[in-house]
């Protein structure tokens, strides 16, 4: 196991590096100057010029980008064009709000997502299953800045009971959550269901329940560990995209977080924010990934890494 996570670290440097390149690439071929957004609408040319050099964007792209990987790799990410202070400093202040957010979100999503799929295996065909699949269908097919919208609308403009934007306490959590988490919940609803299907079908099901087990046990006990393999891979990918993905929640609730950091930062083509937010979803997935795959070996001990 020792062997294999450091094979996997290794690893990373590779990654990364592929990433960076098409980061910076893409960063650059975005329209819009950035030292002509950073001088202001009536600096002079000559003024640009000099925050052009400034900022390092006279040299070419090859010496641009080797001097921003290098630097990326000793955890500098240079200053931001916008507000000049330091990106590691701005993305520091901003993980915090996205992290639990996303937390929260994951939290509710899963546990109802296992909840239904759980109950539309069981009961499949039959009206729990029907209820629990159109649920999930729901929620998988509602926009999430409608239902922001419509739970803004309901619970914060018409009932009162829940605040609009910020992040200040826990009532903040509480609509963006729900609004991030909603297709998450769906597709764990979804994915537990068939997963548990075919777990169901198997013949040590058949065994246990032949020996006069009772159903409960027979579904938590002999079914569920086993059925919970590909089902945590699907939650490890949905945190990651939850975590590098909450963009327009973060927009619709005005939320302090990275996503709205990543929209500033694309508004006023600040490259090294861009650079860096992107790079880190990146390393986010990849740890993400590292981690469900060793949560394989806690859940089936009968799984060895080579």
């Amino acid at each position: 196991m020792f062997a294999y996570l450091l094979k996997r670290l290794v690893g990373l440097v590779p990654t990364l590096l592929l990433v960076a390149v098409f980061v910076f690439g893409f960063v650059h071929l975005l329209p819009g100057d950035p030292a002509r957004l950073a001088a202001g609408v009536d600096a002079t040319p000559e003024t640009v010029e000099l925050v052009r050099r400034d900022l390092g964007l006279d040299q070419p792209l090859h010496l641009q980008f080797v001097r921003f990987f290098t630097h990326a790799l000793q955890g500098d990410f240079g200053h931001s064009i916008r507000t000049k202070r330091p990106v590691a400093d701005e993305i520091g202040e901003r993980f915090a709000p996205t992290f639990w957010l996303t937390v929260a979100a994951m939290g509710w999503s899963v546990l109802l997502g296992l909840v239904l799929g759980i109950a539309s295996a069981v009961w499949r065909n039959r009206w729990p299953d029907r209820a629990g699949m159109s649920l999930a269908i729901s929620g998988i097919s509602f926009p999430p800045f409608a239902l922001g919208m419509l739970l803004m609308q309901v619970f914060s403009v018409q009932l009162g009971w829940l605040p609009t934007v910020g992040a200040d306490s826990w009532k903040h959590y509480i609509l963006p959550s729900l609004t991030l988490g909603a297709g998450v919940a769906a597709v764990m609803a979804r994915f537990t269901r068939s997963s548990f299907i075919d777990i169901l079908k198997e013949d040590y099901v058949r065994t246990a329940r032949a020996k006069g087990l009772d159903e409960a046990r027979v579904v938590f006990k002999h079914g569920l560990r086993n059925a919970l393999i590909p089902v945590v891979t699907m939650m490890g990918l949905q945190f990651g995209f939850l975590l590098g993905g909450s963009i327009v929640v973060e927009v619709v609730f005005n939320w302090p977080g990275m996503g709205r950091l990543l929209i500033d930062a694309v508004e006023m083509r600040d490259y090294p924010v861009m650079q860096a937010l992107v790079l880190l979803f990146s390393l986010e997935f990849i740890l993400i990934n590292l981690v469900v795959d060793v949560l394989y070996a806690v859940i089936n001990p009968t799984i060895r890494f080579q």
